[in-house]
């Protein structure tokens, strides 16, 4: 156990490790040596910041939290705290049973656990973090819990209403990661399409991104979770005429069949999706989708489902990922929708929409041989350097191995030529 450190390990989505940076940034200027890294925790005090979104991400973090207070029955840490969206939303229930941790927070409570630990919050580093990516690109949160209450979803149980960060600070967030060598801001929210609606009454997200543009440094902007529903559309005008706004878009659709919509509580229909989808790729040119569909969704049947796989294959997602509905405690669908779907046929829809998806993908990423394509470097690996295209978000879209045949730098750009094409990979040459 190494006295003075904190260790904290951040679970679940990048809103999480957002919200663990900003702590670590408290942590240290207390004083605390301070490291994110779960392969080698030892310190005196180990923070685990929990997801609670879905039962397999929940089990995750109660295994987490196991193995830790093994540690501390070992004597290799000292004190356990768990914070986040899982102590958030079961904290009563997570204090009985799991009497080794010493303190429990809520997704929010920073301050009390520095009041814990004898500390005091700064709020002059409020747009402070300490970087746990690597130093070339961050997450950039806009904006915390959702005003959609879609049936499946627990995360206004967890996270609350949706309250938008002010744009000044977010601002002041950006040229602070930019002096420290951050050059890709990857914009996250649960919903950005509602950004400033709680502020002044409007959809500021078009104005948010274009401020961002202007700020001196920032190479590229990448955006993560529209709503379809009140979309808006002035964003696309942004995306189309500002160099460094990449053109992607990750927006969750779920479904495209209208009984399962309206059971969803989506606020749309399929008319309207396929409306948008039109919309977008007419007005941003070169412009990759990343969607997220569930399947299993109670009222879906076989004819449902098949409309869903003939509506990917028409459509042709460039990103696409996809999840078996899970029943979730006090949602909507859990109150009053029955769970019908046996949990192998869910998978076997998962399956062959996966399937599908992975032929498609295939067939788009070959139209990228033969391309010249700018690139950000990520790392270098014994035999080639790995890096991603505009259309890439890290960790979850593709990436490109590059041959070594010229020296690139980690964290610089470069233009290459791709040479082969695999589902999950582009092969390429540096020119």
């Amino acid at each position: 156990m190494k006295r003075g450190k904190i260790d904290i390990i951040s679970l679940g989505c990048s809103k999480n490790l957002v919200d663990s940076e900003h702590l670590l940034r408290q942590l240290q200027a207390a004083g605390y040596t301070v490291e994110h890294d779960p392969e080698r925790v030892n310190g005196e005090t180990v923070i685990v910041n929990t997801c609670g979104f879905i039962a397999d991400a929940q089990q995750e973090s109660i295994d987490t939290i196991l193995q830790l207070g093994e540690m501390k029955r070992r004597h290799h840490i000292g004190r356990l705290i768990v914070m986040g969206c899982l102590a958030e939303r079961f904290r009563a229930e997570l204090v009985d049973e799991l009497p080794e941790v010493d303190r429990f927070y809520g997704k929010f409570d920073w301050r009390g656990i520095l009041d814990y630990l004898g500390k005091a919050y700064r709020d002059d580093l409020a747009a402070e973090r300490v970087l746990t990516t690597p130093g070339h690109y961050a997450y950039l949160k806009i904006s915390e819990g959702c005003n959609r209450f879609c049936a499946f979803c627990a995360i206004p149980l967890i996270t609350g209403r949706h309250h938008s960060v002010p744009m000044a600070n977010l601002l002041d967030e950006v040229r602070y990661l930019r002096d420290k060598g951050v050059r890709e801001f990857n914009v996250i929210a649960q919903d950005l399409s509602s950004y400033g609606l709680d502020l002044e009454n409007r959809m500021m997200l078009p104005e948010l991104v274009d401020r961002i543009a202007d700020i001196d440094g920032v190479d590229w902007i990448r955006l993560h979770y529209a709503y379809p529903a009140q979309f808006p559309m002035e964003l696309l005008d942004v995306m189309a005429s500002r160099p460094n706004v990449c053109s992607y878009l990750d927006i969750a659709l779920q479904h495209i069949s209208d009984k399962v919509l309206t059971a969803m509580r989506r606020h749309i229909d399929r008319q309207a999706t396929e409306r948008l989808i039109t919309a977008m790729r007419q007005r941003v040119s070169g412009l990759h989708l990343r969607t997220t569909l569930m399947v299993g969704f109670p009222g879906e049947g076989e004819a449902e489902f098949d409309e869903l796989m003939e509506w990917v294959k028409q459509t042709r997602f460039e990103r696409m990922g996809a999840f078996a509905y899970s029943e979730e405690a006090g949602t909507y669908a859990a109150q009053h929708l029955r769970d019908i779907v046996p949990p192998e046929e869910k998978q076997r829809r998962l399956d062959s929409l996966m399937a599908l998806q992975e032929d498609i993908s295939m067939e788009i990423q070959q139209e990228k041989v033969g391309r010249s394509l700018r690139v950000i470097v990520d790392r270098e690996e014994e035999d080639c350097y790995v890096g991603r295209t505009e259309w890439d978000s890290p960790e979850v879209d593709p990436e490109v191995l590059i041959d070594k045949s010229q020296p690139l730098s980690v964290g610089e750009f470069a233009t290459v030529r791709v040479t082969e094409a695999l589902p999950h990979e582009l092969i390429a040459i540096p020119i």
